[in-house]
């Protein structure tokens, strides 16, 4: 199985479109309206160096994607890195290649910027694969949700050598 990660194109909102479901959003605070899946789409493609997107392709189809964005990280500059794999494709590590590899080209682009990952207090799923790609985890932390709640997260680190 060849995995890899391609550039995000204009062709890209239907990646947003399928991945955006109740099951695949749960832990981000449930499915988003077209017009926001659209907003973002945009922000994807025209906010240069400051977030980078990729669409994650096994075997020449595409499976979910993966990315980075700037973000604070307690008082410094740090990128935040993300993935979201279609369920057909769950279970066969293409989470894990696909964000080791994005983990990878953020840490090579952050001049000497730490990559973090937040993840749901109750995503067993993203903690396990933290651990897998190499992250450390900090310590939790809490973030406003789309509902207007706080939600609690465990804050993953790698840190640039």
């Amino acid at each position: 199985m060849q995995i890899g990660l391609e550039p995000w194109t204009d062709a890209d909102l239907d990646v947003l479109r399928r991945a955006n479901t109740p099951e695949l959003t749960r832990y981000l605070g449930g499915p988003e309206a077209d017009d926001a899946l659209a907003e973002r789409h945009a922000e994807y493609l025209s906010s240069g160096d400051a977030v980078r997107m990729f669409r994650i392709v096994v075997d020449g189809a595409v499976a979910g994607y993966a990315g980075w964005w700037e973000q604070d990280h307690d008082g410094a500059a740090a990128y935040e890195v993300g993935c979201v794999v279609e369920p057909a494709w769950q279970g066969r590590g293409v989470a894990a290649a696909a964000l080791a590899e994005v983990t990878q080209r953020a840490l090579a682009t952050g001049g000497g910027r730490p990559v973090v990952g937040y993840a749901h207090v109750g995503n067993e799923a993203s903690h396990a694969l933290c651990r897998r790609v190499g992250f450390t985890l900090e310590g939790t932390g809490r973030f406003p949700g789309a509902d207007g709640e706080d939600v609690e997260v465990n804050v993953w680190v790698i840190r640039p050598a």
